[in-house]
């Protein structure tokens, strides 16, 4: 049977899950672990990719020092973007090599899991040809970067849900001048924020409709306190404890 390995982990610092990320990526291609999925939001991060441009940062760095917003330029593609609580963030750790070694057609199936997860909750959503990532009519709720190494994939996407968006007039979204942005709660008009855990759920099954797996096997594994985070051995924590384990199918 062909079942996805899904983390939910909570709130990770960036450098911690990108860490993660690399070690899972080492033993998916050692053969170790099977195809896995992380989902975690972030404490607020402005991210840039290898060819971003960094005056898409419309502010200084010592400004994000002070306010204790990180700023990370790292191996992805794309531009900046904003990462922050209240934004589901999924990174991917799949054996391309088994999936056609089609680095777009991975691209746009991240975009259809999205667009198919937000019909669930009656956003009819969209891809726009010529630019990566996921649109509410002429919106971005949702950005896409990925790394492939050897034909495993990390990074991944962000989808807004009830995230302050007012974060991302501090930047040029992804590069895209005048882009408009939002989020789930936004667009629905919430007064109170998305369950979380229904959006996880989603984004779960839409994965493994797109992606051609018969089920998954979900573990919820987090520590709420961001110092200790910071101190635990991520993967550690991912092998030897869960608070949940069960198999969600389609």
């Amino acid at each position: 049977m062909n079942t996805l390995n899904v983390y939910k982990i909570g709130l990770v610092p960036y450098k911690s899950a990108l860490d993660l990320q690399m070690r899972l990526l080492e033993k998916r291609k050692n053969g170790e672990i099977g195809d896995t999925l992380l989902l975690l939001e972030h404490p607020p991060t402005f991210t840039i990719g290898r060819k971003g441009h960094k005056g898409h940062l419309l502010i200084n760095e010592r400004y994000l020092a002070e306010r204790g917003i990180d700023f990370e330029e790292i191996s992805r593609g794309g531009d900046i973007t904003f990462h922050g609580p209240g934004q589901l963030v999924g990174y991917p750790i799949l054996d391309l090599n088994t999936k056609g070694r089609d680095v777009h057609k991975y691209l746009r199936g991240l975009e259809e899991l999205i667009v198919l997860m937000l019909g669930d909750f009656d956003i009819e959503a969209n891809r726009i040809e010529g630019l990566t990532g996921v649109w509410v009519d002429g919106h971005k709720i949702a950005s896409i970067g990925v790394g492939v190494k050897r034909w495993i994939t990390y990074h991944g996407f962000a989808l807004n849900v009830n995230t302050d968006l007012s974060y991302f007039d501090m930047i040029v979204p992804c590069g895209i001048p005048d882009v408009k942005m939002t989020s789930v709660a936004g667009w629905l008009g919430m007064k109170e924020e998305i369950e979380m855990e229904d959006i996880e759920e989603s984004t779960i099954k839409s994965f493994i409709k797109i992606f051609n797996f018969d089920n998954a096997r979900v573990l919820t594994t987090f520590d709420k306190d961001t110092d200790n985070l910071l101190e635990n051995d991520l993967l550690l924590n991912l092998e030897s404890s869960s608070e949940k384990d069960k198999d969600l199918l389609i």
